[in-house]
């Protein structure tokens, strides 16, 4: 009688623990991590980021105020409580999140506790939301090194994890949205596009920004 051949223990195990060990890295390999990081007008922060290799996306949105799912008009009101802020979806085995916050600190004036640059009031304060402990670390890192590397005190806070309420449509992608505004700060019938650079470059962003950081302000055209 024919006998199908049986593979010996420590093969057969072997082989199952490759199998996983593969999986297991292809899994590893997929997964993202999200960063929540209030650093003023939510446009600016998305079209900084998502500029980083290893961010596979950044959604403007608001978190840590009382209201749930608020509007941009209520937000912009002050009478929510909430920051304007982006989430940042990552790959970790790509850019990490130390590198994340260190940019982030570089991208804003952390020693302003009124607003930021042109945009003044509590939804445009900036402010970090970590969802994790090592997250909260490497957060409490970041800031330290941002304080020492200004020789002065940075006043953004740390805060605990919020619940995350995405803006509508009209606010996503906003810096390269194509769509044209009848009417704007910045002029009449122009795209988006057009409309936030006028805005980002008129309100100072990028010039305070290199005031502060100099070479080592990362998203100044």
């Amino acid at each position: 009688m024919f006998r199908k051949p049986i593979l010996k223990p420590t093969i057969f195990s072997l082989a199952i623990a490759l199998g996983l060990m593969v999986q297991s890295q292809s899994v590893e390999a997929g997964e993202t991590e999200t960063l929540t990081v209030a650093g003023g007008c939510f446009w600016c922060v998305e079209a900084d980021f998502e500029s980083v290799k290893g961010v596979t996306e950044a959604v403007s949105g608001f978190a840590g105020g009382r209201t749930e799912n608020p509007t941009y008009k209520e937000v912009t009101g002050g009478n929510t409580g909430h920051y304007e802020v982006v989430q940042i979806e990552f790959d970790p085995s790509v850019v990490s999140r130390e590198t994340l916050l260190d940019l982030f600190f570089r991208s804003i004036d952390p020693t302003d506790a009124g607003g930021q640059f042109c945009d003044r009031g509590d939804s445009y304060r900036t402010a970090i939301f970590p969802n994790s402990p090592a997250q909260e670390a490497a957060a409490e890192q970041a800031k330290a090194e941002a304080q020492a590397a200004l020789g002065t005190q940075v006043v953004t806070p740390i805060l605990g994890d919020a619940p995350f309420y995405t803006a509508d449509d009209y606010h996503q992608d906003y810096y390269k949205s194509s769509d044209r505004l009848a009417f704007s700060s910045v002029g009449l019938g122009v795209k988006k596009s057009v409309a936030y650079k006028r805005y980002r470059e008129g309100c100072g962003r990028d010039a305070r920004v290199q005031e502060l950081w100099g070479d080592a302000a990362p998203f100044v055209k």
